[in-house]
Protein backbone atom coordinates (compact mmCIF):
# COMPACT_ATOMS: atom_id res chain seq x y z
CA UNK A 1 0.00 0.00 0.00
CA UNK A 2 2.71 2.40 0.66
CA UNK A 3 4.63 1.92 -2.55
CA UNK A 4 1.21 2.60 -4.55
CA UNK A 5 0.80 5.94 -2.25
CA UNK A 6 4.38 7.03 -3.45
CA UNK A 7 3.96 6.51 -6.56
CA UNK A 8 0.65 8.22 -6.39
CA UNK A 9 2.53 11.04 -5.02
CA UNK A 10 5.41 10.90 -7.62
CA UNK A 11 2.87 11.79 -10.29
CA UNK A 12 0.91 14.53 -8.99
CA UNK A 13 4.56 16.68 -8.97
CA UNK A 14 2.57 19.24 -10.32
CA UNK A 15 -0.06 19.07 -7.00
CA UNK A 16 2.29 19.21 -4.21
CA UNK A 17 0.54 22.24 -2.30
CA UNK A 18 -1.99 19.60 -1.58
CA UNK A 19 0.50 17.30 -0.09
CA UNK A 20 0.42 17.15 3.89
CA UNK A 21 3.66 16.50 6.40
CA UNK A 22 3.26 13.04 6.30
CA UNK A 23 2.42 12.60 2.37
CA UNK A 24 5.60 14.68 2.10
CA UNK A 25 7.68 12.29 4.36
CA UNK A 26 6.22 9.33 1.97
CA UNK A 27 7.44 11.71 -0.81
CA UNK A 28 11.10 11.44 -0.14
CA UNK A 29 11.31 8.17 1.65
CA UNK A 30 11.86 6.23 -1.67
CA UNK A 31 15.40 7.75 -1.44
CA UNK A 32 18.55 5.85 -0.68
CA UNK A 33 19.65 8.60 1.49
CA UNK A 34 16.52 9.56 3.21
CA UNK A 35 17.30 12.68 5.10
CA UNK A 36 14.88 14.34 7.15
CA UNK A 37 14.60 17.89 5.13
CA UNK A 38 11.78 20.21 5.73
CA UNK A 39 8.79 20.76 4.29
CA UNK A 40 8.34 22.72 1.44
CA UNK A 41 4.96 24.98 2.08
CA UNK A 42 3.98 25.76 -1.19
CA UNK A 43 2.71 29.36 -0.50
CA UNK A 44 6.19 30.35 0.87
CA UNK A 45 7.24 29.81 -2.89
CA UNK A 46 7.23 31.47 -6.13
CA UNK A 47 7.76 29.62 -9.57
CA UNK A 48 8.75 30.76 -12.97
CA UNK A 49 9.61 28.92 -16.14
CA UNK A 50 12.18 30.53 -18.27
CA UNK A 51 13.97 29.26 -21.23
CA UNK A 52 16.84 27.03 -20.85
CA UNK A 53 20.17 27.93 -21.92
CA UNK A 54 23.49 25.91 -22.67
CA UNK A 55 23.99 23.14 -25.37
CA UNK A 56 20.94 21.66 -27.14
CA UNK A 57 20.19 23.86 -29.76
CA UNK A 58 16.87 25.13 -30.90
CA UNK A 59 15.40 22.31 -28.57
CA UNK A 60 16.39 23.69 -25.47
CA UNK A 61 16.53 27.59 -26.41
CA UNK A 62 12.64 27.55 -28.09
CA UNK A 63 10.80 25.49 -25.19
CA UNK A 64 10.34 27.01 -21.40
CA UNK A 65 11.19 24.31 -19.00
CA UNK A 66 13.90 25.78 -17.04
CA UNK A 67 12.82 25.96 -13.66
CA UNK A 68 13.17 29.23 -11.62
CA UNK A 69 12.01 28.78 -7.58
CA UNK A 70 12.06 31.46 -5.06
CA UNK A 71 11.40 30.84 -1.48
CA UNK A 72 10.22 34.01 -0.42
CA UNK A 73 10.74 34.13 3.49
CA UNK A 74 14.29 33.27 2.78
CA UNK A 75 14.90 34.80 -0.47
CA UNK A 76 16.64 32.14 -1.55
CA UNK A 77 16.93 31.04 -5.21
CA UNK A 78 17.40 27.68 -6.91
CA UNK A 79 17.00 27.26 -11.07
CA UNK A 80 17.43 24.11 -12.99
CA UNK A 81 17.38 22.78 -16.33
CA UNK A 82 18.66 19.87 -15.67
CA UNK A 83 16.63 17.67 -18.26
CA UNK A 84 14.47 18.73 -20.87
CA UNK A 85 11.48 17.73 -19.04
CA UNK A 86 9.51 20.33 -16.84
CA UNK A 87 8.06 18.23 -14.47
CA UNK A 88 11.09 16.63 -13.45
CA UNK A 89 12.79 19.87 -13.33
CA UNK A 90 10.08 21.13 -11.01
CA UNK A 91 10.86 17.83 -9.06
CA UNK A 92 14.23 18.32 -8.46
CA UNK A 93 14.19 22.18 -8.37
CA UNK A 94 11.82 21.47 -5.14
CA UNK A 95 14.62 18.78 -3.77
CA UNK A 96 17.48 21.21 -4.01
CA UNK A 97 15.12 24.30 -2.63
CA UNK A 98 14.89 21.69 0.74
CA UNK A 99 18.35 21.02 0.96
CA UNK A 100 19.08 24.73 0.71
CA UNK A 101 16.83 25.96 3.40
CA UNK A 102 17.94 22.95 5.62
CA UNK A 103 21.50 24.18 5.28
CA UNK A 104 19.85 27.90 5.47
CA UNK A 105 17.94 27.42 8.70
CA UNK A 106 20.21 24.59 10.52
CA UNK A 107 23.34 25.58 9.58
CA UNK A 108 26.58 23.32 10.74
CA UNK A 109 23.80 20.84 11.91
CA UNK A 110 21.91 20.39 8.81
CA UNK A 111 21.68 17.08 7.62
CA UNK A 112 23.16 17.99 4.31
CA UNK A 113 26.75 19.32 5.45
CA UNK A 114 26.75 16.37 7.82
CA UNK A 115 26.39 14.04 4.85
CA UNK A 116 28.98 16.22 2.81
CA UNK A 117 31.80 16.09 6.24
CA UNK A 118 31.13 12.07 6.40
CA UNK A 119 31.93 11.64 2.50
CA UNK A 120 34.74 13.85 2.28
CA UNK A 121 36.29 11.76 5.54
CA UNK A 122 35.33 8.41 3.85
CA UNK A 123 37.27 9.67 0.97
CA UNK A 124 40.64 10.85 2.97
CA UNK A 125 40.53 7.44 4.68
CA UNK A 126 40.29 5.64 1.22
CA UNK A 127 43.08 7.97 0.12
CA UNK A 128 44.89 7.05 3.67
CA UNK A 129 44.63 3.09 2.97
CA UNK A 130 45.89 3.44 -0.79
CA UNK A 131 48.80 5.04 -0.26
CA UNK A 132 49.44 2.75 3.12
CA UNK A 133 49.09 -0.09 1.41
CA UNK A 134 51.53 1.28 -1.97
CA UNK A 135 53.83 1.94 1.02
CA UNK A 136 53.75 -1.93 1.48
CA UNK A 137 54.44 -3.07 -1.25
CA UNK A 138 57.07 -0.92 -2.15
CA UNK A 139 58.61 -2.33 1.14
CA UNK A 140 57.54 -5.99 0.03
CA UNK A 141 59.28 -5.71 -3.38
CA UNK A 142 62.61 -3.83 -1.81
CA UNK A 143 62.74 -7.48 0.44
CA UNK A 144 62.25 -9.14 -2.24
CA UNK A 145 64.87 -7.68 -4.29
CA UNK A 146 67.51 -7.76 -1.23
CA UNK A 147 66.56 -11.20 -0.91
CA UNK A 148 67.36 -12.26 -4.54
CA UNK A 149 70.57 -10.20 -4.34
CA UNK A 150 71.73 -11.95 -1.42
CA UNK A 151 70.89 -15.58 -3.38
CA UNK A 152 72.69 -14.33 -6.13
CA UNK A 153 75.86 -13.66 -3.85
CA UNK A 154 76.02 -16.95 -2.00
CA UNK A 155 75.83 -18.76 -5.37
Amino acid sequence: MTHRVQQEVALFVGFLAELTETEGLLYTAGKKDCLELPVLNEDELEEQFVRGSGPGGQATNKTSNCVVLKHIPSGIVVKCHQTRSMETNRKRAREIMQEKLDVFYNGEDSNVLKQKKDAEWRKKEKKRKAKETLEKKKLFKEMVMAETRQGEETR
